[in-house]
């Protein structure tokens, strides 16, 4: 496989990656403190590490679907620069959802056995594969 072949493969999954780990940056992030929409913005790549990003729409697209099973709540807060805004903050659904996916699903890296693995991935070392 050329080179470009691979970088287009890797582009494609890290595609579906991101957008399956846009709820949980998110749901981290209002963990944190409330925030709104534009606050959101860099703060999702800052916290990524620029990894994750999503423009206002797809921001609002996540928080209203988010809203409507409980995982946020939002109010109307007035601004000191500005017209007032809508502050979204995470529910105790919502932060029980988000601890629960991290014990079962981010975590799971810090295990000594896929660390272990992880880093022998990244060492350029390759599994014992059994004989079939």
């Amino acid at each position: 496989m050329d080179r470009d072949a691979l970088l287009v493969l890797l582009e494609q999954w890290e595609s579906v990656y991101k957008r399956g780990l846009l709820t949980f940056w998110l749901l981290m992030l209002l963990h944190e403190r409330p925030m709104y929409v534009f606050e959101m913005e860099p703060e999702l790549s800052n916290m990524s590490k620029g990894t994750i990003t999503a423009d206002e729409k797809s921001l609002y697209r996540a928080l209203r679907r988010f809203e409507a099973m409980g995982l946020v709540e939002s109010a109307w807060q007035p601004s000191d620069v500005g017209p007032r805004r809508r502050y979204y903050h995470l529910t105790e659904l919502g932060t029980e959802l988000l601890r629960r996916f991290t014990q079962r699903n981010i975590l799971l890296f810090q295990e000594p056995e896929v660390a272990r693995r992880l880093a022998h991935l990244l060492e350029g070392e390759s599994q014992e594969r059994p004989v079939i």
